[in-house]
């Protein structure tokens, strides 16, 4: 089993920046390969970004590369999502994942464990 839980969420001006964090526990952290996620109201949860166990080949959605940064610290068994000039439509829940299988692409049903997300809103 893991657990993960989300935290620095907030209330942003549309340009600003936040930092997510999602600490993981229960499995050792290196053997893990991490996602985040995204879901707004009425709409299906979509990729964001996902980082190998190595930390290298980070991957992106369109929608957010050039502005979102993934990063791991396997010391303090924590992965990042840092977001940098948001945009309204960044609007919704963001979750950590992970998986058995070493997988940091895009589909969200190849992901065993989430966490209770943390809600961004990107003021106009």
């Amino acid at each position: 089993q893991v657990q993960l839980e989300e935290s620095g969420g907030g209330l942003v001006q549309a340009g600003g920046s936040l930092t997510l964090s999602c600490a993981a526990s229960g499995r050792t952290f290196t053997t893990l390969a991490m996602g985040w996620f995204r879901q707004a109201p009425g709409k299906v949860r979509e990729f964001v970004a996902g980082i190998p166990i190595s930390g290298g080949s980070t991957n992106y959605a369109d929608s957010v590369k050039g502005r979102f940064t993934i990063s791991r610290d396997n010391g303090k068994n924590t992965v990042y999502l840092r977001m940098n000039s948001l945009k309204p439509e960044d609007t919704a829940v963001y979750h950590c994942a992970t998986n058995r299988r070493g997988y940091y692409g895009s589909s969200r049903h190849l992901y065993d464990y989430w966490g209770q997300g943390t809600q961004v809103t990107v003021s106009s």
